[in-house]
């Protein structure tokens, strides 16, 4: 992260980012605080039973953690009113994540967003831009559609948008990435697009990198700056 000049990280609930120990877990805060590195989300966390005590454990991990926003993942409609009543209780946002089309719950964002559209305005959509576009959806005109309700992003590229194995460095595939990027300022979007970059496990960095320069480029042709 510093070697890409990132200070912000949506964090798996795993030991090696946030540990499920209270007494680990402020030791992993500490060192991200020392390195300067915001969490500002963390996910995807699941919410596969309609119990009190999972969800409670869920939103105290995060509370601890000081973290504003939860990206959930295997959420059923059915469990959302109980969602809901934890959201209000901890002021956590909830952001569903979409998995497309082999998701038969949230295959797209606008899934989300038709269930969650009248309930507390912090229910919300974790859009990933390349399982929405899997899904047939058309990824910018669902940041409009989504608009407020949409509280994180996953970005990634695909050269294929009906295969799921042809994910790419972002930048070098087919995704209308400047035009993602042009939708979520029109609508004032306050959240992070965070990079969850899936391609060669075993030395990731280069298209990491790619993919980051190739993103900043794009703003920076719109006249954004970045990063200091």
């Amino acid at each position: 992260m510093k070697q890409l000049n990132l200070t912000a990280l949506n964090a798996k609930n795993v030991k090696d980012h946030l540990p499920s120990d209270p007494q680990e877990e402020l030791k992993a805060l500490e060192d991200y605080a020392a390195a300067g590195i915001q969490i500002h989300a963390a996910g995807t966390i699941g919410f596969l039973k309609d119990d009190d005590d999972d969800m409670r454990g869920k939103f105290e991990y995060c509370k601890r953690a000081r973290i504003p926003v939860i990206v959930a993942g295997g959420a059923a409609p059915a469990i959302l009113p109980r969602l809901e009543k934890f959201v209000k209780e901890y002021d956590i946002k909830i952001a569903i994540h979409n998995h497309g089309p082999e998701d038969k719950l949230w295959p797209s964002p606008l899934t989300v967003l038709k269930a969650v559209e009248n309930m507390d305005p912090r229910m919300g959509c974790c859009m990933d831009i390349g399982h929405a576009a899997r899904a047939g959806t058309d990824v910018v005109q669902a940041i409009h559609t989504v608009g407020p309700r949409l509280f994180n992003m996953h970005m990634k590229d695909l050269k294929n948008f009906d295969a799921k194995d042809s994910s790419v460095a972002v930048g070098f595939g087919i995704m209308p990435v400047r035009e993602a990027f042009e939708a979520l300022i029109v609508t004032n979007y306050m959240g992070f697009v965070d990079l969850e970059y899936e391609v060669n496990e075993d030395d990731p960095m280069p298209g990491v990198i790619s993919s980051f320069t190739y993103m900043r480029g794009v703003l920076a042709g719109m006249g954004y700056r970045t990063h200091e």
